[in-house]
């Protein structure tokens, strides 16, 4: 009998020189993609972080009122680590992060401050694959992310937008979605495999509270396994994959 043959995953389109990843939660795109991001920064890219909230509700044992601003400050450090120096929070709260007009308002305006031709987010569907749930903020800001692109590029949606001197981008040529259960294209993790460990090892104290397994053991062992993978689909290389959806 045949061995069913596996679909390899195609190169993700380099000809680009911005990109935005708009994510709820810190540790999102630490968990999601950060190999890839630190190979375009390597490469000159800009690449610029917005996130709906601070994950104030994410850590059991921490109010949020000291929740917040601790995992702000590990964001921060986490994206230096790749190369990024921009991160944005939008202030929506943790956990009840709602799909909605005022989301995508907020979104579409980000996209036109910093005009991206590549958009990055975190998977917008119901599951990761099967019976694996996801949360309710990663599908309201992926959903919103890939909506607010085209609200980004027409001056009619949103014409507040204009009045506070945020003219249309209508310059977004794809959407990259991070975690999606159908991917279509992947990106070498090689280069950026060792900074993305570093990466997500600056949320150490949310890590903590995830896990008893040691940090350093426990956040190797997920991208490496991860990135090998998505390998098999991708000649063999370690990778990082994506949805994506072209505008």
């Amino acid at each position: 009998m045949t061995e069913p043959t596996i679909t390899q995953l195609q190169p993700l389109p380099d000809d680009w020189q911005r990109a935005l990843a708009v994510v709820a939660h810190p540790d999102d795109l630490e968990y999601g993609c950060s190999a890839a991001i630190a190979a375009w920064t390597d490469a000159g890219r800009e690449v610029a972080y917005v996130l709906a909230s601070r994950g104030e509700a994410g850590i059991d044992t921490m109010e949020p009122a000291k929740c917040g601003p601790l995992r702000e400050r590990e964001q921060r450090a986490s994206a230096a680590v790749v190369g990024v120096s921009v991160v944005e929070f939008l202030d929506h709260k943790d956990g009840v992060i709602e799909y909605g007009t005022a989301l995508r308002r907020d979104i579409a305006a980000a996209i036109r401050r910093h005009r991206p031709e590549l958009v990055i987010t975190l998977n917008h569907r119901d599951t990761w694959g099967g019976v694996a749930w996801n949360t309710p903020d990663h599908v309201a800001v992926g959903r919103a992310t890939l909506d607010a692109a085209g609200d980004a590029g027409n001056r009619w949606i949103f014409p507040e937008l204009v009045e506070q001197g945020l003219q249309p981008w209508n310059g977004v040529r794809w959407v990259a979605v991070a975690g999606s259960s159908t991917p279509t294209h992947a990106v070498d993790a090689t280069p950026g495999l060792d900074r993305a460990v570093r990466s997500l090892l600056e949320h150490r104290t949310y890590i903590k509270a995830l896990t008893d397994a040691d940090p350093e053991t426990y956040v190797r062992e997920f991208l490496t396994g991860h990135a090998a993978q998505t390998g098999e689909r991708f000649g063999g290389r370690p990778a990082v994959a994506f949805e994506l959806f072209g505008r």
